[in-house]
């Protein structure tokens, strides 16, 4: 699996937002300072792979400003590819911004979003060069990318049905928002790439409600294989203690084993800031599946790369290859542990 030599370990295609938080414990109505911070779910898959030490790219579109080029600088200073980046000079070009506001128990976390009209919903096909279909071992999507307009979704089909030709394995993350879209146009739009797809990555609730499955939690897993030929399903399961404390692990199935791999979840998570942990969750997942073809390794770097993303401020991760190693190994050891890296 994945094995041939191409210039890119994976690339994503998605939207790149402008994210304004006011200081931890402040409110949006009433803060009058923000941090701002570059996110968004493709490049926090991008980013999390990149770090952990392959070569990843990202396709979207950025106005030509001075934000597109901060998002750029910020694309770069987390090792990722901006070859596929493309600009927006025209009237009315924007970045998507979203505020974010940072809960404490009883109080949750908040998101508002602006993003309407922003310049990825401008980007056409043709743009794209050609070469980069055939120059990558995986391509990853999600469902935030279908949803966002007729524009993007195109886009998204295009390049699934085209890398898939190129010989890219094809990642998507359902990553359902009922802001965007509702559960039966959501439904029928991501049944048609299924066939395409390779490694899945589907909520519990996604797969209940959205998809109206019914049945034991494995047994729906496995039916995304036997229905569309996904080959690798996997799952998260978290445990919300407070806005400030959870537990999280997840299970992935393989249809070549035939096996389920699960293991113990990290508990009692200090969470600075839970945003972008799913995201790194998945880039967890495929480095582990693109560095070792091995699904208990994927399993091990997802979990482990969710969990201390959790801990960072920010979209993006900022764990490397040692540290995320280090984790691991903590988490499966069975004597003490000192408290400090030394």
């Amino acid at each position: 699996m994945l094995m041939e030599q191409k210039s890119f370990d994976l690339v994503t295609f998605g939207e790149i937002m402008l994210r304004l938080s006011p200081p931890s414990g402040e409110r949006l109505v009433r803060g009058d300072i923000f941090e701002k911070r570059a996110g968004g779910a493709e490049l926090n898959v991008a980013s999390g792979v990149s770090l952990l030490g392959l070569r990843t790219g990202i396709i979207s579109k950025l106005p030509d400003n001075e934000m597109g080029t901060y998002i750029k600088n910020r694309i770069r200073f987390v090792g990722v590819s901006d070859d596929y980046l493309l600009y927006d000079s025209e009237p009315g070009a924007r970045l998507g911004i979203y505020y974010y506001e940072n809960g404490a128990a009883p109080r949750k976390p908040g998101i508002v979003y602006d993003r309407a009209g922003a310049s990825i919903n401008r980007i056409k096909i043709d743009e794209i060069p050609t070469e980069v279909y055939k120059d990558t071992r995986m391509f990853h999507t999600s469902g935030i990318t279908l949803a966002l307009s007729e524009q993007t979704k195109e886009a998204a089909f295009h390049m699934i049905k085209s890398f898939k030709e190129g010989g890219a394995m094809i990642s998507f993350d359902v990553n359902y928002r009922a802001n965007l879209w509702d559960e039966k146009t959501a439904r029928e739009a991501i049944q048609k790439i299924l066939p395409y797809v390779d490694v899945l990555f589907v909520s519990e609730e996604s797969s209940r409600r959205m998809f109206q499955k019914t049945g034991e939690m494995q047994d729906i897993m496995k039916s995304y294989c036997k229905e569309y030929g996904v080959k690798i399903v996997a799952t998260t399961r978290r445990t919300v203690i407070s806005p400030k404390k959870h537990d999280f692990t997840s299970i992935i199935y393989s249809a070549e084993t035939d096996k389920f791999y699960e293991e113990t979840p990290y508990r009692d998570i200090d969470v600075v800031d839970r945003i972008g942990s799913g995201d790194a969750y998945v880039g967890g997942v495929l480095f582990g599946l693109l560095n070792y073809n091995d699904p208990m390794k994927a399993l091990q770097f997802g979990n482990a790369t969710s969990a201390v993303k959790n801990t960072i401020p920010g979209d993006l991760p900022s764990s490397d290859f040692k540290e995320i190693n280090r984790i691991i190994k903590a988490h499966n050891a069975t004597e003490p542990q000192s408290e400090l890296n030394r």
